[in-house]
């Protein structure tokens, strides 16, 4: 409406300045005309300012007149929201940048206020307050490097001595190194991470600081080998390699490289990895970060990113049913039936198997027992609600 507005008033604007201009040329057509030897230039630079000033005047006054009168109000929300983003323009939300994100977030109610990564929970929740809508948690994300192959456990095909960007690298015959899928080195993802959470290692490998990153995207936007990929934060082990090579050609480019020997599938007690264009890939809904196929992997290409497992303890509620013992791959708890059983702490590798299939959350110590203990009580909860519904029922 605005638009063919404003159309119509230029139309009629320029159809007077014609006719004014149209009426000035054909001045005097008939009469007698006085030939000038010169001309004075002062009078025409005159008169042209005049006549520019009052074309200017006459489109000023009809412009603010269109304005004042199609102005469309916007909603003082969006600049709110807005000053709660965090201005990374990273496109992680879906949206060209923060304040397309603030006027979509503040006019659509399908889109919801949690969308600005790097802003965190507090911007989320100032969003959500602001627009009125219900804040559901996001599960916190992180940006990984699937590649192991820094220089010292690499091979390179040829020196490169280009630009140091993996993106002019990477048009040198696809990159130096010999496996065309792993990380060139070069630190472009470290360039362009705008929080700096990204460093180089002394072995040309990418370093994610998670107490920086914010899952922006912008290092797995710029890497050309796509080796960084925004991944959960709580599932801690991953298959680091992005090799689609056969076993023996991954081995001999790479030390670190996943051969697709499939004992991970083998050793893994929930299915999670699986094998597929010759590289083994788990699955993040099945996988429990047990850390299993980790101590298995003979190329070390599984990456546990829980730093130190601690070990399991089993507390006073044990009620000897001997699942721990059952379920446990390295054969670390022990004990009678019917009586508190223990575990070996120099046998057990931290991996809470035997914490999440204890019926009754009485082995404490592992990295998933808050979690495990979280499910238990919400089922007791439960059962103890249903009781209660029962028992009028009964009575009556």
């Amino acid at each position: 409406m605005f638009n063919n507005a404003m159309k119509k008033m230029t139309i009629i604007f320029t159809f007077v300045i014609l006719l004014f201009c149209a009426s000035a040329l054909y001045a005097g057509v008939g009469g007698g005309v006085d030939a000038r030897e010169s001309v004075n230039v002062g009078e025409v630079l005159k008169f042209t300012a005049v006549f520019l000033a009052g074309i200017s005047t006459l489109f000023g006054i009809g412009l603010a007149f269109a304005a004042k009168k199609f102005a469309v109000q916007e909603d003082p929300r969006i600049d709110q929201v807005s000053e709660n983003l965090a201005h990374a323009h990273c496109g992680a939300c879906g949206f060209a940048g923060c304040r397309q994100y603030a006027e979509a977030v503040v006019m659509k109610p399908e889109v919801a206020p949690n969308l600005c990564t790097p802003g965190g929970k507090a911007s989320a929740e100032a969003v959500a307050k602001i627009t009125g809508k219900a804040m559901t948690a996001l599960e916190p994300k992180i940006a990984r490097v699937f590649c192991q192959g820094g220089m010292s456990k690499s091979v390179r095909r040829f020196k490169y001595e280009g630009i140091a960007d993996c993106r002019a690298a990477i048009l040198a015959s696809g990159g130096d190194k010999g496996c065309i899928y792993g990380c060139l080195g070069y630190g472009t993802c470290s360039r362009v991470c705008p929080f700096g959470a990204i460093t180089m290692s002394e072995d040309s490998l990418p370093v994610i600081n998670p107490a920086k990153c914010t899952a922006c995207g912008k290092c797995a936007q710029a890497c050309p080998v796509k080796v960084i990929e925004i991944q959960p934060l709580s599932k801690e082990v991953l298959v680091s390699c992005h090799s689609k090579d056969k076993g023996p050609a991954t081995k001999k480019n790479c030390q670190v490289g996943c051969i697709a020997c499939g004992i991970c599938v083998k050793v893994c007690p929930y299915n999670a990895p699986s094998i597929a264009n010759n590289l083994s890939r788990i699955d993040l809904d099945k996988c429990k970060v047990c850390g299993l196929c980790v101590t298995k992997c003979p190329t070390n290409a599984i990456m546990d990113y829980i730093p130190r497992r601690s070990k399991a303890f089993v507390t006073e509620k044990c009620i000897g049913c001997h699942m721990c013992a059952k379920v446990c791959p390295v054969n670390a708890p022990s004990g009678e039936l019917k009586k508190r059983h223990v575990i070996a702490q120099d046998k057990c590798i931290g991996c809470g198997i035997c914490t999440s299939k204890c019926p009754v959350a009485a082995i404490t110590g592992t990295f998933n027992y808050a979690e495990v203990l979280a499910a238990y009580e919400a089922k007791k909860a439960a059962r103890e609600k249903a009781k209660a519904e029962q028992q009028p029922t009964a009575t009556a």
